[in-house]
């Protein structure tokens, strides 16, 4: 009789990303309207977008009656230019305990053990799970060290995974993972695979590009088997991510390739509903999305800054209406002109 494959176990209130079609994390792209549409349109999991440590650390928490949210708010450093008035706090991240009950992994930027672990301690009890960013290439999290920059220093970089581990999933009985990008070498890849899943993670995703490579250049996936192979060697299950287009193909490659599991970026951000199935009638009207996602950034009280650069994500380029929604600075004036009439009254609140 065939022994069953090792697993690292699985946390009571963690999940498995086996068998998992999940929206990647995305800065911008990736807060909450954006969480629950992919939630409504099929998603298995969402991933919150890179958030620092340390704008965390610091952070009032508090349940937002009018949004039935759970927001870690803070009061802007900088001081208003006038004195009297009461600066606004702002927002660092906002979850949705029922909702996304079971179904959010908080993605956090870090370079230092320590503040990796004050930061994740503040999530944990309303997420499933605590994702390390290790594949970001971009200067804003390099420079600090945290990003793609910590695959240059695997030691390190397992040195933070342990200590969430030890003093964030064993407490908070959550899963701690990591996503990473391809290194120069297969080798390479595969020695740093093998020490990263041996600190007790229970997932890894791979970004199937190097650091250097931009979202245009095409996926590199040769990599993919030894990768997945390492993983199941170490019971750790293995995601994949870079230009998977839909839930259909996000199968398809699971069975290609042998991972685990695959996340969706930029095809979600152009359109959620890539998370339904194609005999679920696949992905629906730019209109019918649009709308829906207003209905869910007016019900969560997403900034209006943030649902405009959605929506210019979700509306076709040349589309008219798309330039003047741009041109917008209230709900209320894109509601009127994308006609949704339905809408009107939550946005002049």
């Amino acid at each position: 009789m065939a022994s069953s494959p090792k697993r690292v176990p699985i946390p009571k209130n963690g999940v498995d990303y086996r068998g998992k079609v999940v929206l990647a994390p995305m800065v911008r792209s990736g807060e909450l309207p954006s969480r629950l549409l992919a939630l409504k349109y099929g998603a298995d999991l969402v991933w919150g977008p890179e958030t620092v440590d340390k704008s965390m650390i610091g952070t009032t928490k508090r349940l937002n009656p009018y949004t039935s949210t759970i927001d870690y708010t803070r009061t802007p450093s900088n001081r208003s230019r006038e004195p009297s008035l009461t600066p606004r706090e702002s927002v660092i991240f906002r979850l949705h305990p029922t909702r996304e009950n079971g179904h959010l992994i908080f993605q956090i930027g870090t370079s230092q053990p320590a503040l990796a672990v004050e930061a994740a301690k503040l999530v944990a009890p309303h997420v499933a799970g605590i994702d390390v960013n290790a594949g970001c290439p971009k200067p804003f999290s390099t420079s600090g060290g945290m990003g793609a920059a910590l695959l240059q220093t695997p030691d390190h970089l397992a040195s933070i995974l342990s200590a969430l581990v030890k003093e964030v999933g064993k407490v908070y009985e959550i899963g701690i993972s990591v996503k990473i990008r391809l290194l120069e070498t297969a080798e390479k890849t595969k020695a740093l695979v093998q020490k990263l899943c041996a600190t007790g993670i229970i997932g890894l995703t791979v970004h199937c590009r190097t650091t250097p490579m931009r979202p245009r250049e095409r996926a590199i996936r040769d990599q993919l088997r030894m990768i997945a192979d390492v993983c199941r060697n170490a019971g750790v299950a293995c995601m994949m991510n870079g230009d998977v287009r839909d839930r259909n193909e996000a199968v398809q490659l699971i069975q290609e390739y042998g991972v685990d599991g695959a996340m969706i970026a930029t095809a979600a951000e152009s359109n959620p509903s890539a998370f339904r199935t194609r005999e679920d009638g696949g992905l629906l009207p730019w209109r019918e999305v649009v709308e829906e996602y207003m209905r869910t950034a007016l019900a969560v009280d997403n900034k209006w800054g943030n649902t405009k650069f959605t929506l210019s994500n979700l509306m076709p380029g040349k589309a008219e209406v798309s330039h003047r929604v741009t041109g917008c600075k209230r709900y209320i004036d894109a509601c009127e002109l994308l006609g949704f009439e339905e809408l009107h009254g939550r946005a002049q609140e």
